[in-house]
């Protein structure tokens, strides 16, 4: 006579913590996009807001500003704008973040058997979208004012898509600092006072080879002047750069600073929200 070993019913596959993570964001990227529908006036003025700057560079000083090699400056202005505009909203961001956690939303969302960067990766995926529309706002309009893409489509997507992943990147910083320091008074400034000075000092409006000895470097190494040059190479317009690191290796450097901000401030995120309650 044979026995039939007992046989255990199968314990369904629990997902993982990182598929969590990401299913939950997606539930909270719908969130943030439905009270954008409901307050629309934040993107749109932020919109606004890089076309007054795109209008006033290209309109008033563009006949003044030379280039390193020649070349049209509205060429050289409409990418670095694009990239630069990567790094506008910041502030929003922290806000937001900084607003969920006074109110008690995050401690309700702690409540929840979600991960620790769920509802970063909601406000994350809301941003992406609203930076994609941006971008596609000033890609139409310097087209109307007769900038051009001289590269091949492939290149050109190439170039959006760097520049979204800048945008990732300094979008967990200003979670980071929501989580931090956002609670604090007068910390939107502070972020702003930060945002500002990182943007001018960069290859955003002027190529670092008209600056002074001692300022060149610190332009080049700035991680908004690494998007832009490498956007402009894959558009076909000047770089700004007749020789150096950016002159040869922009695309590169573009990958690798979006993903070293990435390493720091994705983890140093999801601690500051499991600490939030200590």
């Amino acid at each position: 006579m044979t026995t039939t070993a007992p046989t255990h019913p199968t314990q369904p596959t629990q997902p993982t913590q990182s598929t969590n993570s990401l299913r939950s964001g997606l539930i909270l990227t719908r969130r943030e996009l439905q009270h954008w529908a409901r307050q629309p006036l934040t993107p749109i003025f932020g919109i606004m807001f890089t076309i007054m700057l795109l209008l006033m560079f290209a309109l008033l000083f563009g006949g003044s500003i030379d280039l390193p090699g020649g070349g049209d400056y509205i060429h050289f202005l409409l990418p670095g704008m694009m990239a630069l505009s990567m790094m506008f909203g910041v502030e929003a961001t922290t806000t937001a973040m900084a607003n969920d956690a006074k109110k008690g939303i995050t401690d309700r969302f702690r409540s929840l058997p979600i991960g620790d960067t769920s509802v970063a990766f909601g406000r994350v995926g809301a941003d992406m979208i609203t930076s994609a529309v941006e971008l596609t706002v000033l890609i139409v309009g310097g087209l109307l004012l007769g900038w051009r893409i001289t590269g091949s489509p492939a290149e050109a997507l190439l170039a959006v898509v760097l520049m979204l992943w800048f945008r990732m990147a300094v979008l967990w910083i200003g979670i980071y600092l929501g989580l931090t320091i956002g609670r604090n008074e007068g910390a939107g400034m502070l972020v702003q006072v930060l945002v500002w000075p990182v943007g001018f000092l960069s290859a955003a409006f002027v190529s670092p080879e008209f600056m002074p000895s001692w300022l060149e470097p610190v332009a080049t190494w700035n991680p908004i002047s690494a998007t832009a040059t490498a956007v402009r190479e894959l558009f076909g317009n000047p770089t700004g750069y007749t020789g150096g690191l950016l002159a040869d290796h922009a695309v590169l450097a573009a990958v690798i600073w979006p993903l070293v901000l990435l390493a720091v401030f994705v983890p140093l995120s999801a601690r500051a929200y499991r600490r939030l309650s200590r």
